[in-house]
């Protein structure tokens, strides 16, 4: 054997190598003249490393971002990672789910058609072949949907934080993954059992021990996804829900109307976009996501309509309410928030202003319009409900009862006072967001090379 060693010999062969062969290693190096040795140059790809936040309701590259590192043991060479901006849309790329009694009939009805392998002689050999055979068959036809359905459906935790939170709000904090886990589990049994039926009827010394051990099988498969099944008829439940949905366009300037339940939202949405949300004079009408599209110039823009917020601490919103917030706290929105100081919606303005209040002061980083509602019903005389008292009433809440926040402002569905403007200034907020939208993808952001250097001792 060879013992002298080359440079790039050096430099492929792992440390733990180099240890075995020490004597050796050391014996040739005696024997040659020394020689200088230079580490050789190495290249390595060049990696894009971008990372965004949310500027003004956009998202936008960040220059210089700090980005984890991961650690190479075998060269010791930080490696920086880089963190792509999750994309929303994967609902709409879930696989079709077949129901549980049509999978198994699918599968009992190709299995049967399985014969034994031809040149077999003895009845008793091609009786035993053919049942395993069929076993086997059944057992992958089962299997084999079920497995499809774990791989095609996301792990939530690669999710975009929207999805994510529509998954926890719409289908209960873990109940997604626990479904999978049933189906994977189901899928385990199925392919367990089939293997050990098959090859207990591959054993079969008779043709009737094989016949009885072939139907025992096939009954035992049955009876299992018979009595599991239910896990594939939830999940296509779930895959049903998913896909129902609205799809947000991350690069599409979205306004999410927000406020108080039965304030006028719905109503809003319809007459500005193609949404048709239901509208009924009770709150909670709106019961999930709602997305429309506006056509202004040419241009589409999408339109949100959200269920209502109610004056409480978030450990005590319902899923409704939790889904406005998560809206507004994962997607790059212009807020469109709406009052109504009627006294018809059922929540009154000193709560609303609270309300309000506390939204902005979270999510002002949001391009932001107010509108006071229902302003054809607006008196001079500001609404009190019987637990109010107005005399406990600052100078801002005073204000606020008779117009509502600075700059608000008034308009009427029913009379269409102020739409026109309403319509003007929601199409300059949106013209604004797509220009910092578009500010924002057209940014080079700096690419960092690392060169692992390798040292010689």
């Amino acid at each position: 054997m060879n013992c002298k060693w080359s440079l790039l010999q050096l430099w492929q062969t792992p440390p733990s190598s180099l240890l075995f062969r020490r004597c050796n290693l050391s014996k040739s190096m005696n024997s040659v003249s020394p020689k200088i040795m230079r580490p050789g140059v190495c290249f390595c790809k060049q990696m894009q490393t971008t990372a965004y936040e949310v500027v003004n309701g956009s998202y936008v590259p960040i220059r210089d971002a700090k980005l984890p590192i991961n650690v190479n043991v075998k060269d010791e060479v930080p490696v920086p990672v880089a963190l792509p901006l999750e994309g929303v849309g994967a609902f709409q790329k879930l696989p079709m789910v077949m129901p549980s009694v049509d999978i198994l009939f699918s599968a009992l009805k190709k299995a049967r058609r399985v014969s034994a392998t031809k040149g077999i002689a003895n009845i008793a050999k091609r009786e035993r072949n053919r049942g395993a055979k069929q076993l086997d068959a059944l057992m992958k036809e089962l299997a084999v949907p079920l497995r499809m359905y774990k791989e095609n459906f996301p792990n939530k935790k690669t999710l975009h934080p929207y999805e994510r939170s529509l998954i926890e709000l719409t289908l209960g904090d873990g109940n997604y993954e626990e479904v999978l886990r049933r189906v994977d589990t189901l899928r385990k049994r199925v392919v367990s059992v089939g293997k050990e039926h098959a090859s207990l009827c591959a054993k079969s010394l008779t043709k009737r021990e094989a016949e009885e051990r072939l139907d025992e099988g096939r009954k035992k498969i049955e009876e299992i996804f018979n009595s599991e099944g239910k896990a594939v008829d939830e999940l296509m439940h779930i895959a049903k829900t998913l896909r129902a949905m609205p799809v947000v366009d991350l690069e599409t300037p979205t306004l999410c109307l927000v406020g108080a339940p039965n304030v006028g939202k719905s109503s809003l949405v319809r007459l500005l976009s193609t949404g048709k949300p239901e509208i009924c004079n009770y709150p909670f009408t709106t019961r999930g996501i709602l997305m429309g599209h506006i056509n202004l110039s040419f241009q589409n823009f999408q339109v949100t309509d959200t269920p209502g917020l109610l004056r409480r601490h978030d450990e005590d919103r319902n899923n409704l309410e939790k889904l406005t917030l998560a809206v507004l706290s994962h997607l790059p929105t212009a807020v469109l928030y709406v009052h109504d100081l009627t006294g018809e919606c059922g929540t009154s303005p000193s709560d609303q202003y609270i309300i309000y209040k506390e939204i902005k002061e979270r999510f002002g980083d949001h391009l932001w319009l107010d509108v006071v509602s229902k302003g054809d019903l607006l008196t001079d005389t500001p609404v009190l409900f019987i637990t109010e008292d107005s005399n406990s009433d600052t100078s801002e809440l005073a204000k606020y009862r008779r117009v509502g926040p600075d700059g608000a402002l008034r308009v009427s569905v029913m009379t269409k006072m102020g739409i026109d403007e309403l319509k003007s200034r929601v199409h300059e907020l949106l013209i604004t967001q797509l220009s910092i939208i578009k500010d924002g993808s057209t940014e080079e952001v700096e690419e960092k090379v690392v060169v692992p250097k390798k040292q010689f001792h």
